[in-house]
């Protein structure tokens, strides 16, 4: 089978129609993409002028276009934002919900991200030392307290942070892309021209504290030794952070390293009583931590505008929590593929002395930013793209060109190839080609060719949707079959305007029911297939129809089908046998099977009565044999489901349901496919109608392709370990999606098969070739180098938090259903503690033992992994199937929802005067600590998925009139659609839910939590993942035990 690139037997790779992209939900404006002219590189005739750029698409829900970005001070074109005209949206026939919306940038000055982090990390309001080495050590005791004193710094010791090694020991990196001269600096005309920072070099405005002794904090230990024991009390939270003194320290001299930053962040409000004289146990003023010295999440509300390289060298990308615009400048966009270490270690030893994970998420066809510059298309004509001949690695800004151009060495295997005669050009002074600013494949990070002929085995697909119903009696008694008819007849004029594009219906209960939707008959024809252990399709030319020919007819069954079904008693479900009898209709051609399901499969393939037995009597997930129920019930399921892949066929599943309905088994689809699941549970009519059509519009319109096939290449030294994600691996290199979409993630596991060499760059390359929805073959590749080093400080100095974070939340979920729940929590927490314990063994010895030493860049992991252990899935009660759908959720979540869905986000809806100092829609987000609720507050809590709004006891009468139309608590519904009255409390919470919406690219389902309900007051503090709960142990608390452990293995 071949890799991306290369003709492959009977797998196509996916299309997309640029002109076709979803742009949003519901009510939406759409940002258009402006016509792009597709680079001729390669002598053939230009391509037409209609040709757009798959990559300037459509905003994700709830977008509409924003505010241009100002222009920059040195040149009003510094940055061409994608502006673009915005295509009507009106809302669709019929009762809709109401429509989202987005805001525009901020209209502030957009602080640059040139040569590092884009924005300071600021704890508080309080302005402190921003250098990514820096360490917060929390103070914390491991026996009896102890009087520490203070650890001078070395004399004459370098500053920390200063850059990656000592100025001027690095060489250029082998092969670097062009220098963007040609791109007009952000800086303004004011400001005196200064050399980019490198890694952990701090702002200019934040000087370094050199020399300052860390004054030490002794505590008594908490009488607990696991972080699911008692409740311990703790001082109450304050918000207020104060700057933590600064402390060097050098690495041992086996494993060499620049001089180590540390702060502590458990000092008493004072600061230190005297530079250089020790703090005993009496001078210390408090006896327990302040919660108000431990790290917590810093939101950034301006945008930050990245550079993906600067000066030849690599800038780390900004936290996944802020708003950026990226500049393309070699590197492809943190959008498309993050590290987790943006330094590579040059052996295999020094990776695992830090306890680090070496590893990639990539995002493929991840949407941009409106600002931001479409991805740009080059067509080589019938030659197609250069290649290496050996590796097959595609031409990308870190080749290098040698013997005047006419040969190359590639960047990936290091193999020297010939030019094509028609590609070559001489080069300049600089060793540069001097066409390569003119050629986006030699300065851009990511670009998209155009397929060959070499690179199909047969026409591109056309796009294909089959929906599959549930019309059984529980089905049509809770809504759940109109509701689902409903959501497809609006989104039927979504669907691609391909004149390609086909359609089909079926219905199941005990049986199946196909319909044929030609023209030329009056009505639709229902046949009807009553063999559900050996299924078949009838009349395999009439259910699968064009839509251009069967849209009048398609509308009427849809209007039908609730009411041709309402009297139905048959209970059973033959899901399996209609996913089998679906997948045989569309196998010639393959497409996107969406199913509609709502009860247990009973009857027919696969269908396993005793599996809901299995799971009531297994109430408990901490059972010692419960994880087997998060597995398939039977082998023959993963069976269909790679023979759907290998026919190019996708699963999409809408399960809205009041029961227990296996997601378990019904996940393996998708799985396998590269699909999703979408859960409604407990359904309701009323409050979920709405969810459930914004998300069927997303799925049809979303930036997506079919038929695809992924490759990531590494550079000599490097290779790939595992994939992981919604696919269908027949072959250990490449990754094959049926469906690929923007929402899409994959992660990459990769270790060493040799050493680098410290002062070279290492290259990864991902290559994805696929078919538009307008049936357009494509490639897809993002190319990312960073640079090597032997320095285990820069390991620490350059880990990126977000993306190591969702690594370990994914390769958790992965193991939940093959091992025990407590094993799975274990290694959670183990995890976080080695990194922490390899960082204060070998990078932090000079400071106390009393000290919890936490390196700045991850500094949050602690809170993260805490909140973790909290979640859904590591929890150890809770329903099978919500488990089993968070493992679904979590295995294709792209890196910038993993953070919101393991600690969500909480902010304040009952002040209409609370304006952020950045004019933000959304307030600033609270720490989740129950001592911030007051009882008189109307509070918003969102994870990505639902959204909680919790109304206290004591709230005003008038506000609860202004936010919900009610004058007492007991008159707002349970199940109530958010509505937008004329006032500034409901105009400010319409904004907030729209501008989430928009973030996250979902319709989040609200909740409303009243105080005075036991049941759901449980549900929103078990959210408060700080405190103490059932679930395990306060933040305070765990960083404690998490101190003790690191202690236990130094001792």
């Amino acid at each position: 089978m071949a890799a991306p690139g290369g003709a492959r037997p009977r797998n196509f790779p996916p299309n997309y129609n640029p002109n076709a992209l979803a742009g949003a939900m519901e009510n939406l404006q759409f940002n258009q993409a402006n016509q792009q002219p597709v680079s001729n590189h390669g002598g053939s005739p230009a391509r037409p002028s209609n040709v757009i750029p798959f990559g300037q698409q459509h905003p994700p829900p709830g977008a509409y276009p924003r505010n241009p970005v100002p222009p920059y001070a040195t040149t009003p074109n510094t940055f061409p934002p994608n502006v673009v005209s915005s295509r009507p949206s009106g809302p669709p026939p019929g009762s809709h919900p109401p429509p989202f919306m987005s805001r525009a940038p901020p209209l502030g000055a957009l602080p640059s991200s040139f040569g590092g982090p884009s924005a300071p990390s600021t704890l508080g309001s309080v302005s402190r030392s921003d250098n990514p080495m820096a360490s917060s050590a929390f103070q914390a005791p491991v026996s009896a307290p102890v009087a520490l004193g203070p650890t001078p710094s070395a004399p004459g010791a370098p500053l920390a942070g200063q850059g990656f090694t000592a100025a001027g020991s690095m060489p250029r990196p082998f092969g670097g892309p062009p220098m963007m001269s040609n791109i007009p600096s952000s800086r303004p005309y004011s400001q005196p021209p200064q050399m980019p920072p490198r890694f952990g070099s701090p702002p200019a405005s934040a000087p370094f504290a050199v020399g300052q002794p860390t004054p030490p904090l002794s505590v008594p230990p908490p009488p607990v030794s696991s972080p699911f024991a008692a409740p311990v009390s703790r001082a109450p939270y304050d918000m207020q952070f104060r700057p933590p003194p600064t402390q060097q320290v050098s690495p041992p001299p086996s494993i060499p390293g620049p001089m180590m930053q540390t702060s502590a962040l458990g000092m008493p409000p004072g600061g230190p009583q005297h530079p250089n004289k020790p703090m005993s146990l009496n001078q210390t003023p408090q006896s327990k931590i302040d919660p108000s010295q431990i790290p917590h999440i810093v939101y950034s509300f301006g945008t930050i505008l990245h550079d993906t390289r600067q000066g030849n060298q690599v800038n780390p990308p900004p936290p996944t929590t802020s708003d950026y615009i990226v500049r393309d400048t070699g590197n492809c966009s943190p959008r498309f593929m993050r590290c987790t270490l943006n330094q590579v270690p040059c052996t295999v030893d020094l990776l695992s002395t830090s306890s680090l994970q070496l590893a990639l998420l990539v995002q493929p066809l991840a949407l941009l930013h409106p600002s931001e510059e479409p991805i740009e298309v080059v067509d080589f004509g019938e030659n197609g793209p250069v290649r290496c001949s050996r590796c097959k690695g595609y031409i990308n800004p870190f080749i290098k060109f040698i013997d005047q151009g006419r040969r190359f060495i590639c960047n990936l295997c290091g193999f020297t190839d010939e030019t094509p005669r028609d590609y070559h050009c001489t080069l300049g002074p600089d060793g540069r080609r001097r066409d390569a600013d003119e050629r986006p494949e030699l300065c851009r990070g990511t670009v998209e060719f155009v397929a060959t002929k070499e690179y199909m085995v047969r026409d591109p697909m056309p796009a294909v949707y089959f929906f599959i119903i549930d019309v059984s009696m529980n089905a049509i008694q809770t809504g759940a079959t109109a509701a689902a008819c409903s959501a497809i007849s609006q989104v039927i004029s979504d669907l691609s305007e391909d004149p390609r594009t086909m359609v089909g219906v079926a219905t199941f209960d005990s049986t199946i029911h196909f319909y044929n939707l030609k023209r030329n008959l009056q009505q639709p024809l229902m046949l009807i297939v009553p063999d559900v252990q050996e299924v078949y399709t009838p009349l395999e030319s009439d259910i699968l129809v064009r839509l251009s020919e069967c849209q009048e007819q398609l509308e009427t069954l849809l209007e039908t089908i609730p009411t041709m079904f309402q009297s139905n008693r048959i209970t059973d479900s033959a899901l399996y046998a209609a996913l089998k009898a679906a997948f045989v209709a569309i196998k010639a051609t393959g497409g996107k099977l969406l199913v509609f399901q709502s009860g247990l499969a009973s009857v027919g393939i696969g269908s396993f009565s005793s599996r809901e037995a299995e799971a009531k009597s297994s109430i408990s997930a901490s059972e010692k044999d419960s994880h087997k129920l998060l597995q398939p019930a039977d082998k023959i399921l993963k069976t269909m489901a790679i023979e759907f892949a290998e026919y190019q066929v996708c699963v999409d599943l809408f399960i809205i349901t009041q029961t227990y309905t296996d997601i378990a088994s019904l996940a393996v689809f998708p799985k396998t496919t590269g699909g999703q699941v979408y859960y409604y549970y407990p359904f309701s009519a009323l409050s979920d109608t709405a969810k459930l059509y914004n998300d069927l519009r997303w799925n049809v319109k979303r930036p997506q392709g079919f038929e695809a096939v992924m490759r990531v290449r590494c550079s000599q030294g490097i290779q790939v370990q595992e994939y992981s994600g919604n696919f269908c691996r027949r072959i250990p290199t490449d990754v094959d999606l049926p469906a690929i979409d923007c929402d899409k993630a994959i992660m990459v596991s990769l270790k060493h098969d040799d050493k680098l060499q410290e002062g070279t760059e290492c290259s990864f390359q991902c290559a994805l070739l696929y078919t538009t929805v307008s049936g357009q073959r494509r490639i897809r590749v993002s190319t990312l180098s960073l640079p090597c080093t032997n320095m285990l400080s820069n390991l620490y100095r350059s880990a990126d938090l977000d993306t190591h974070f969702a690594c370990i939340l994914k390769q958790s979920a992965n193991e939940i259903p093959s091992i025990p729940l407590t094993q799975v929590r274990e290694q959670a927490m183990n995890t976080c503690i080695n990194i922490l314990y390899s960082y204060r063994k070998f990078c932090a010895t000079v400071s106390s033992s009393g000290q919890l030493i936490l390196p700045e860049t991850l500094r949050l992991l602690p809170l993260y992994t805490l909140a973790l252990l909290k979640n859904t899935g590591l929890r150890s009660d809770g329903r099978l199937d919500d488990r089993s759908y968070w493992i679904s959720n979590v295995n294709r979540l792209p890196v910038h929802l993993a953070i919101p869905l393991v600690y969500p986000r909480m902010v304040t809806i009952h002040n209409p005067e609370e304006q952020d100092s950045n004019d933000s829609v959304i307030p600033p987000p609270l720490p989740l600590v129950s001592s911030g609720i007051r009882d008189d507050g109307v509070y918003l809590l969102e994870n990505g998925e639902d959204c909680l709004i919790y109304v206290g006891s004591s709230v005003k009468p008038s506000i609860l009139q202004q936010v919900f139309g009610a004058t007492s608590i007991e008159g707002i519904p349970d199940q109530f659609n958010l509505q937008q009255l004329d006032n500034p409390l409901s105009k400010k919470l319409n904004a907030i839910m729209k501008e989430i919406r928009q973030q996250r690219c979902s319709y989040l389902r609200l909740k409303l939590c009243r105080q005075a309900d036991p049941q759901a007051e449980k549900l929103f503090l078990r959210l408060m993942l700080e405190d103490t709960t059932n679930d395990g142990l306060s933040y305070v608390d765990f960083l404690i035990h998490i101190h003790r452990q690191i202690h236990t293995k130094m001792s």
